[in-house]
């Protein structure tokens, strides 16, 4: 795939935002089915980013002419949906609440399990 470089800053540009729009649909739909007190909206939204990035790592490494896409996709797309900074606030406010076990059991399982969900798209991305 051949691509200029001021498509493939408008890729990511848009992508980005589809990304973020993702993130605020999905993160409004888990809240409505869980209590804010647990930020699974955030939890979740990394897990499945962190495979989406693994799979699109995963399929250029396999395919290197998927190179721009996976630049597009994953920079962009996947950037926007994700938010590690948020994760990162919601950690600090559960501390901050009096809840310092539910913090760092956050934030030991956002590291765990994300990053497996990323190790597994990688796998899989492979494969394809």
């Amino acid at each position: 795939m051949n691509i200029t470089a001021p498509l493939l800053w408008l890729g990511v540009f848009v992508a980005g935002g589809v990304g973020a729009w993702c993130r605020f649909r999905l993160d409004g739909l888990i809240a409505r089915h869980w209590s804010r007190s647990v930020p699974a909206g955030t939890f979740t939204i990394n897990v499945l980013g962190s495979f989406g990035l693994g799979l699109l790592t995963g399929l250029a490494a396999a395919h290197a002419s998927l190179a721009p896409l996976t630049v597009v996709l994953g920079t962009g797309m996947m950037g926007g949906f994700t938010t590690f900074s948020t994760a990162n606030v919601e950690v600090v406010r559960l501390m901050l609440s009096g809840r310092p076990g539910a913090g760092i059991g956050l934030d030991v399982a956002t590291l765990v399990v994300a990053g497996a969900a990323a190790v597994l798209g990688l796998f899989l991305g492979g494969l394809w």
